[in-house]
């Protein structure tokens, strides 16, 4: 395609409507046009030029308002029901999500599940929905930003006389009745409202405020930075978010920190308060509940993990609520905590026939308990099945587990013995003591339990949050720039024996009217009219 060579000389891209220099009317709609249509200077456009390749058509696709407004609306409404039901991340762990679902919130719950709902804001889906919309951006500001700079970098000062007269605020008048004062007064009066004054041949351009005209592509840099944030947290290192449940004494390793560090918890402290220390506030709910929280805390050391297993101490740090832990990047934060937890159970095998007679006791670590259990005389427990929070018996008709969390741990045993030597199978729970098989010559009797506190720590890391916020304070100035400024652009040429003047902004017509009228008052020149006004009152008089 080849550009087009206006009189003036200037050569423009295929497809322009008005000559970026002169703003001659380069096409027959144009030309009939009784305004010009100045929303982006009458520049070629390439999702309006170029329709033949694949990538033409790409790129056609996403630079469509629609389009872009189209995604924004799915993005938005997928967001919107990923807050009906809590995400996966939220309901307890080792739990199949697809039962949790149905058993909370019945079918509406499966339906949730199966349409990946569940999972959303991290599913390839939802995430292409985010690229797309990106990409929207990014083409559209492309297909409209690019030619509008050139226009605009291009444009003289010297302009077509029909351009003159087809702008929205125009007038002319006898260039003998205007004197070289008037043209001084003028200039004199632009300047002092900031207008910046370029002259041609005796022609004047006074414009100011044309960065306002990229305010809209200052939102769209903010977005996009915004959602390459929002895109950032997905990939492993930029931000952590998990919740960790560690013991009295234990060390675990920080999730999130590929095993660099390790945290122990040396001791959890739990202080409440008493009647008539409390906040009066604090007195009825004393009342009602016995019980609320002080302080608590967990006293604990952090390691950093060696390459052959050995630990070298950080530090040492009392976490309490908002007062986190800070390593790093990661800040360790108390949320929550367990009095009393369970942590080990003991049980002795039995005779039913003689209860003087046993093979001793075993004790099952909670935490991590072992397969086989050696006894007296021989005899062994093996451990068949370990449900840490029973939840009862499923619709396969096995028992199961709510979470790894020993709340109300039951256990599967096969118990053997010289008398038994093929095994008996008992199942044992808090409160329970069935004998699913059949009637047995032995029994588990509970002998003890062991409990001990445990704090629940969240461990956070984000590298995104200056990124966000450098998104979001781009956006907020872009949406200054163009909301409290507009371009304003007046011009002035000498045809002959005419002058014609011209204005021209991209929005509030009336504030510019305004203020060029009070430009031109006590000068020769003319006051200048609304021309769409009366274009409308045309119309509606032919109506």
């Amino acid at each position: 395609m080849k550009n087009i060579t206006c009189e003036c000389g200037h050569i423009n891209t295929y497809g322009t409507v008005l000559c970026q220099a002169c703003g001659q009317a380069l096409t027959e709609e144009a030309k009939k046009e009784a305004i010009h249509d100045m929303r982006y200077e009458g520049s070629a456009r390439r999702s309006q030029t170029y329709n033949k390749t694949i990538i033409d058509q790409i790129w056609n696709f996403f630079s469509s308002v629609k389009v872009g407004v189209t995604i924004i609306i799915v993005t938005l409404i997928a967001s919107a029901i990923g807050t009906i039901f809590p995400q996966e991340m939220y309901i307890p762990p080792n739990i199949n999500p697809a039962v949790h679902y149905a058993d909370q919130y019945g079918s509406l719950g499966t339906l949730y599940y199966t349409l990946g709902f569940h999972n959303l804001y991290s599913s390839w889906w939802y995430l292409l929905l985010i690229g797309m919309l990106g990409t929207s951006i990014i083409i559209a500001s492309l297909d409209r930003g690019i030619p509008l700079y050139k226009s605009l970098k291009n444009q003289r000062v010297t302009r077509h006389d029909q351009f003159m007269k087809k702008q929205r605020l125009v007038n002319s008048v006898s260039s003998s009745t205007i004197k070289e004062e008037d043209y001084e007064l003028v200039k004199e009066k632009l300047k002092k409202k900031r207008y910046k004054i370029r002259e041609e041949n005796g022609n004047i351009l006074a414009e100011k405020n044309r960065f306002s005209r990229w305010g809209a592509y200052v939102n769209h840099v903010g977005l996009i930075i915004f959602l390459i944030g929002g895109v950032l947290r997905f990939v492993p290192g930029f931000y952590v978010d998990e919740l960790l449940w560690i013991e009295e004494g234990e060390t675990y390793e920080i999730p999130g920190t590929d095993k660099e560090y390790s945290l122990k918890n040396e001791q959890f402290i739990f202080e409440q308060y008493q009647q008539g220390e409390a906040p009066e506030v604090f007195d009825a709910a004393l009342e009602r509940n016995g019980i609320i929280a002080k302080n608590f805390q967990s006293n604990v050391v952090l390691y950093k993990n060696g390459e052959n297993g050995e630990q070298t101490e950080v530090k040492k740090d009392q976490i309490r609520v908002n007062e986190p832990l800070k390593f790093d990047g990661f800040a360790v934060y108390q949320v929550d905590f367990r009095l009393n937890q369970f942590q080990k159970m003991s049980f002795s095998l039995d005779s039913k026939a003689d209860p003087s007679k046993s093979y001793g006791s075993f004790t099952v670590d909670l935490f991590n308990p072992a397969r086989t259990y050696e006894l007296n005389d021989g005899a062994k427990v093996e451990l068949k099945g370990y449900y840490p929070d029973y939840a009862g018996i499923n619709a396969n008709g096995e028992p199961e587990s709510k979470s790894p969390v020993p709340n109300n741990p039951a256990f599967l045993f096969s118990m053997i013995t010289p008398e038994t030597p093929n095994g008996e199978t008992a199942f044992l729970g808090i409160q329970q003591n069935v004998e699913p098989l059949g009637e047995n010559q032995f029994k588990l009797s509970f002998a003890g339990l062991d409990t001990r506190n445990i704090s629940g720590l969240t461990i956070r890391k984000d590298l995104t949050l200056w990124v966000l916020a450098l998104g979001g304070l781009i956006f907020m100035i872009g949406v200054m720039q163009g909301s409290y400024w507009n371009h304003r652009r007046l011009w002035i040429k000498r045809s002959g024996e005419i002058t014609y003047i011209s204005g021209l902004t991209n929005k509030n017509w009336l504030g510019l009217k305004r203020e060029l009228d009070g430009v031109m008052e006590g000068t020769g020149f003319p006051l200048l009219h609304d021309q769409r006004e009366q274009f409308n009152e045309r119309k509606e008089g032919t109506a």
